[in-house]
């Protein structure tokens, strides 16, 4: 059940609901019950499919933005296209983080970047968040 909820707020912390996966991580790894490895996979697991989630909607999107329900201004929209633009693909190393991140995966589905690349790159991103998390964790940083 525990690694259940861990996935569970991994997954949705990926989206763009403002949900944390760092705090029952560390929840779960003071409990030293649980093995490291599948904590840190499957919380990378969980975070990089939202991920995916977000890039996909990406995707579907734009088909959406002159909608008044639409969350996003054009003029928001243009300035994270333009961003997402200057830094390329680099700029999802940053997918990673909070506020951000999120973003960075949505507008990489709607310019089309290709997936196996931001598939590639978020996870990297991301489980190294959750191994870094671990090595603050035992006091290796």
């Amino acid at each position: 059940m525990a690694y259940f909820l861990l996935f569970i707020s991994a997954f949705g912390a990926a989206t763009l609901l403002p949900l944390q996966s760092e705090a029952v991580l560390v929840g779960l790894l003071t409990q030293e019950k649980y093995s490291v490895f599948r904590l840190i996979l499957i919380a990378s697991l969980g975070n990089v499919l939202g991920s995916c989630i977000n890039w996909y909607l990406g995707l579907r999107i734009e088909q959406f933005k002159n909608r008044q329900w639409f969350p996003v201004s054009e003029v928001n929209m243009l300035k994270a296209e333009k961003t997402y633009q200057k830094y390329g693909f680099w700029s999802l190393f940053l997918s990673w983080m909070p506020i951000i991140g999120d973003p960075i995966t949505l507008i990489a589905g709607l310019l089309k970047e290709k997936f196996w690349r931001f598939l590639l790159i978020v996870t990297l991103a991301k489980t190294g968040r959750y191994i870094f998390i671990y090595l603050l964790y035992i006091g290796l940083f």
